[in-house]
């Protein structure tokens, strides 16, 4: 028995460690502590590897840079470490996935990969000197790691969310552009490899002049000398600015439909201030058949009136509850007892929101936003991750989503 209380402890403490680590809500003060601090971590340690590249700051403050990179470092190796502890509640919704299971999906992961070559590179020259310079390089992989910090705030969240939902899109532009350059350089090797044959060497020596008359960048150290290949330059120049135009109206388009997404929510829900909470009865409840007078109420949540039928029915203590009674409780308002507000919203879904028929896992909103109730068909829903949201029901969450023309709800 006390091996069992022991191990549940231990969960719990592993759990309560792996919602540290991840990002947190404004509701977790600890949680959103490290995200601040991990943040800091990592622009501290991109700003003394910068620092460290200049002579003069090397020479004067080279012994305090180091200890810090040390330090820092020390930091991202510990995060990964117990990172891999608590992988197994980051895919906690996927069956018969086991410790070794999760820790080795997060190792293979991007942000696994990118959280151990952080760190990795720097110990590295330990144990192998002579590959000191290779690991060097391999340490410029931790300006990756700034990709973490979009994590902590939804404004850098955004920008990912967009490139991640036109990716497709994003990647046929590219396709384009490249099969486009090698066309342009195979063009014009044939057109400029006579007049100037130690410049266009072979089919891909013109690769460099195709990648810098695309991307309109245009250095002017390789060009064309030929009347032909002029022409084609001026051709290629045009349709340069046309691919790069490209890749820009598609990630314009996705930051559109982000904002119209925004608008849907509003233009389908509304929010309605939420002062009292109303339950309805049901057979079987512990409440059906009791007296108001024998129900043990906390203090400060009251009876605030049933309705029956048609009928409304104040509250005495002899009152009976019975099925399909609707109870409406009361409560002592928040902000008398602190200064602290908690600003809840209740949107209705209509068969047209975005939202219906969408996961609450899968759901795109902001990453502080916690969704604390689902009423459904007089039932109340605690919400978990694969809950499917359906057009009726009342969704009751906290947020700091700005919704057009909408009635702040203060608890």
């Amino acid at each position: 028995m006390k091996i069992e209380m022991n191990k549940k402890r231990w969960y719990r403490r592993r759990k309560r460690l792996f919602e540290i680590l991840e990002v947190g809500n404004d509701l977790d003060h600890a949680s959103r502590a490290y995200d601040f601090f991990s943040a800091f971590v990592i622009v501290l340690n991109l700003v003394v590897s910068i620092m460290y590249t200049y002579e003069n700051l090397r020479m004067e403050y080279g012994a305090w840079l180091v200890w810090v990179e040390r330090i820092t470092v020390a930091t991202f190796a510990v995060d990964y470490i117990l990172r891999i502890y608590t992988a197994r509640f980051l895919y906690e919704d996927e069956e018969d996935m086991t410790d070794v299971k999760a820790a080795g999906k997060y190792m293979l992961s991007v942000m696994g990969i990118v959280d151990v070559l952080s760190w990795l590179p720097y110990f590295l020259p330990v144990f192998f000197p002579a590959g000191t310079v290779a690991f060097r390089m391999i340490r410029i992989v931790r300006i990756f790691r700034l990709f973490r910090i979009d994590a902590y705030y939804d404004s850098l969240h955004v920008i990912t969310q967009v490139i991640y939902g036109k990716r497709q899109q994003l990647i046929s532009s590219v396709v384009l552009i490249l099969i486009l350059m090698i066309g342009a350089s195979l063009c014009m090797y044939n057109l400029e490899h006579e007049a100037q044959p130690e410049v266009f060497k072979n089919a891909f020596s013109g690769i460099w002049w195709a990648a810098s008359t695309l991307l309109t960048i245009g250095y002017g150290d390789i060009y064309p000398v030929t009347m032909m290949g002029k022409t084609l330059g001026i051709i290629i120049s045009f349709l340069g600015v046309g691919m790069v135009a490209i890749p820009t109206g598609i990630i314009s388009a996705g930051f559109v439909d982000m904002y119209a997404t925004i608008k849907r929510r509003n233009e389908y829900g509304y929010e309605a201030d939420m002062h009292f909470v109303k339950i309805y009865i049901q057979d079987g409840d512990k409440w059906q058949g009791k007296r108001i007078a024998d129900l043990a109420f906390p203090s400060g949540l009251i009876v605030a009136i049933i309705k029956r039928d048609d009928d409304i029915i104040i509250p005495r203590g002899d009152v009976v509850i019975q099925e399909d009674d609707m109870v409406v409780l009361g409560a002592v308002p928040y902000e008398e007892d602190t200064d602290e507000h908690i600003n809840l919203k209740e949107v209705v879904l209509k068969k047209q929101n975005p939202w219906t028929g969408v996961k609450i896992k899968d759901l795109d909103i902001s990453r502080q936003s916690v969704i604390v109730l689902v009423k459904r068909r007089n039932k109340s829903l605690i919400p978990n991750g694969n809950m499917t949201l359906e057009a009726g029901d009342r969704v009751f969450l906290y947020t700091k989503l700005h919704l057009a023309d909408a009635n702040t709800i203060e608890i």
